[in-house]
């Protein structure tokens, strides 16, 4: 089998930004001078400028040096972006779904650097933030979409300036801003499978726009995609709440605002359906693989729930016309009741009923400085104290000579601090650098206590396989260098060094009793990053193209795998461990574009390619580098949306859009087991919105078209006989109409 360059990405890419670049200055250097029609068609049909954070401070999205794609709240109406699992096929090199367990366990993906285990001994690759404030656990972290101002996604490590566990990217979801006069909407949306969905959002202030506010709440129900056999309930089904209330104040004459949010969302979905893709050995009845992709026949009870919140107190000082200050306190909290089984059958042979609780404080001081032309930049420290622990109680084959009833529970304590700087120079009105430096220390506590019981009552204790409290402090220093040049007046370049980091820790599913070594932490991953990138308008504003590619040096690879060991009774056991992978190499070439050829029609999409290596991966001493593969992270991707927009004769604004996206095969764990990888696959959607003014709109939209049956995840255990794969949402049409007001 012939293997590809691990350079041939990025040469590709390079000719591509170089073209691109090319293509540019030829354009602003030989194009006549435009006529008069031509410059109104230009007006009238060139693309807004985006405004994005993604350097702490507000830039245009055309000049900012790094790989960000930000999604206005029209935009994600417009693409029907529910919640973050959406953004799959809108994101080059993103990779996002619900996690197996719960609706609202999210797991992210990009460049092919994340985590899909969701316990609290082990931290996510890809950075959360609602608003300003970091989501530390994956539990209540699909959040849902609504009154969003926009949703940027950085991808590449942002250590510098966002600290640990952004090492493979950060995904932003900014509300929408307290406004000076009172308005808000109304949405009802109905759809298949029983969906209905209510909005409501409120905002308004006092008469002199001191006092502002802003009410915004939801309720999000469907029915399942499939029943649990054994009592009819609904599996992968939502029953979603959530609200969001904004209070600020802008005092008149002052340089000193306050603004305060909470928001809370209680999920009580029940468990998530799947497909049994083979008959378990363990299974007196001896089923047979099931047909359907989301019906199960569990014999534990159906009932899952998620109830997260938090509150964030946000002061900013104008000091002086160059200088603000900005201070940010937040609290966030989840706690969440999963129940797995993993056989989908009546009877107990891989049961597990899982608690986790988390809670963290956070406190940010930043200082930014606008020097106008010349410079500006930002300075910060930050601390962050958390708590996440739970317990995990696992019955397995019960009613076998190899049966086994264990408990995991313990709790991680993470306290972090750190300091940081960004800083960009004008050298001259082509050329600007940027310098940025984070220094981070953090000291993880784990508490952890892992017993076998006797029965699954989980009464009494016959076995202590881990009884530790081990405590481990690190510290890190992120660079960041940055180099832009305005090539011309329609193409900026870019080039980025980086360093991005994620913590450390220990295996809070440990089992020293069989394997002492478990009890060991695993280290820090670290990944280096090299990125050329090319920002282009072109077309007299009516075509923006983005490039990007890079090289990443990534060390110390953790990973989530199941180990092995032989029992006192000669019987094979297993545990779920934690590794670090030595080193490997992601290679990579992004391009998206948006293209408005007239006031009528808009083509906007992406591309990626990937190509991730392992160069050193030691199993007992031996190096297995070539046998193993990235998980979550497709060679190839791409999407294409076209949007028509016409005024039909019957009024109003019409709207419709067709988008098809595409992945290639995907390996969603570590196992790297070929039954329950994806092969490539594409998805067609569609929708059709008609503002009959500005106050009143209806849709149709619909995902998953020709409803293909492509898995997000799975398990692969061979000892207890499980072969699962979870699926992807089928054919969803729904309808809805908003009102504005």
């Amino acid at each position: 089998m012939s293997t590809t360059s691990p350079h041939r990405f990025t040469r590709l890419g390079l000719a591509l930004a170089a073209a691109f670049s090319l293509h540019g200055l030829a354009a602003a250097q030989t194009a006549a001078p435009a006529k008069a029609d031509d410059t109104s068609k230009a007006e009238v049909t060139a693309l807004e400028t985006v405004t994005v954070t993604a350097r702490r401070r507000e830039e245009s999205l055309r000049d900012v040096p790094v790989a960000v794609t930000a999604l206005s709240g029209a935009k994600l109406e417009s693409l029907n972006v529910r919640n973050l699992g959406d953004l799959q096929g809108q994101v080059p090199s993103l990779t996002v779904y619900a996690a197996r367990g719960s609706n609202t366990t999210l797991t992210t993906f990009i460049r092919g650097v994340g985590q899909a285990d969701p316990l609290w001994g082990v931290d996510a690759g890809v950075g959360i933030y609602l608003d300003d404030v970091y989501i530390a656990r994956p539990q209540g972290a699909l959040l849902e979409v609504f009154d969003t101002e926009r949703i940027e996604v950085l991808r590449g490590p942002q250590g510098t300036l966002y600290g640990k566990n952004t090492i493979g990217g950060a995904v932003k979801y900014v509300s929408r801003k307290l406004g000076t006069q009172t308005e808000g909407s109304a949405s009802l949306a109905i759809g298949n499978y029983g969906q209905a969905n209510g909005r409501l959002a409120v905002g308004g202030a006092s008469s002199d726009g001191q006092w502002r506010g802003r009410l915004v709440v939801a309720s999000l129900s469907r029915d399942g995609y499939g029943k649990n056999l054994a009592d009819g309930s609904d599996v992968s089904d939502q029953d979603t709440q959530a609200g969001r209330v904004q209070v600020g104040f802008f005092p008149t004459g002052s340089p000193l605002t306050v603004q305060l949010s909470a928001d809370a969302t209680h999920d009580g979905s029940n468990m998530r359906g799947f497909q049994r893709l083979a008959s378990n050995l363990w299974d007196p009845a001896k089923t047979p693989a099931s047909s359907s992709r989301y019906d199960i026949n569990t014999g534990m009870a159906n009932a899952n729930k998620t109830d997260s919140s938090g509150y964030a107190l946000t002061a900013t000082w104008q000091l002086n016309e160059a200088w603000a200050a900005k201070y940010v306190h937040a609290y966030r909290d989840s706690d969440t009741a999963t129940a797995i089984d993993f056989d989908g059958l009546p009877g107990k042979i891989a049961d597990v009923r899982a608690s986790y609780i988390d809670h963290s404080r956070s406190n940010e001081l930043q200082l930014s400085f606008d020097g106008g032309a010349s410079h500006s930049g930002v300075l910060g420290v930050y601390h962050f104290d958390g708590q996440a622990g739970g317990s995990v109680a696992s019955t397995f084959i019960a009613g076998t000579p190899f049966q086994s009833f264990g408990v995991t529970g313990g709790t991680v304590y993470t306290t972090g601090k750190a300091a940081y700087g960004d800083w960009s120079w004008r050298l001259t009105p082509q050329l600007g650098v940027s310098a940025g430096l984070r220094y981070t220390q953090e000291t993880k506590r784990a508490v952890v206590l892992n017993q076998a019981f006797a029965n699954d009552s989980f009464s009494t204790p016959i076995a202590t396989l881990s009884n530790f409290d081990k405590s481990r402090s690190v510290s890190n220093t992120a660079p960041k260098l940055s180099l832009d040049y305005k090539a011309s007046a329609s193409t900026n370049l870019y080039a980025t060094v980086s360093r991005g980091f994620k913590s450390g820790g220990y295996n809070v599913r440990a089992n020293v009793l069989a394997v002492p070594a478990s009890a060991k932490p695993f280290e820090d991953e670290v990944l280096d990053s090299l990125e050329l990138g090319a920002k282009m308008v072109l077309d007299q504003g009516r075509l923006e193209l983005n490039t990007a590619v890079f090289h990443n040096n990534y060390k110390n690879v953790q990973l989530s795998v199941f180990t092995s060991y032989t029992q006192p009774n000669g019987q094979q056991g297993f545990f779920g461990d934690f590794t670090n992978a030595g080193r490997a190499n992601v290679n990579g070439a992004e391009l998206e574009f948006i293209w408005r050829p007239s006031t009528s029609w808009t083509l906007s999409g992406n591309l990626a390619a990937l190509d991730a290596k392992y160069k050193e991966y030691l199993d007992r001493g031996v190096n297995v580098a070539s046998q193993k593969k990235f998980t979550n992270t497709p060679k190839f991707q791409g999407a294409l949306n076209v949007e028509h927009r016409a005024t039909p004769a019957f009024g109003g604004v019409l709207r419709t859009r067709v988008g098809i996206s595409h992945r290639t095969k995907v390996y969603p764990t570590t196992d790297l087991s070929e039954a329950i990888a994806q092969d490539s696959y594409s998805l067609l959607s569609a929708g059709v919105i008609w503002e009959r003014d500005r106050s009143l709109s209806f849709a149709l939209q619909g995902s998953n078209l020709t409803n293909k049956a492509y898995r997000t995840d799975g398990y692969n255990i061979p000892a207890l006989g499980i072969l699962t794969g979870y699926y992807g949402a089928p054919r969803q049409i729904t309808a809805s109409v908003n009102y504005r007001f």
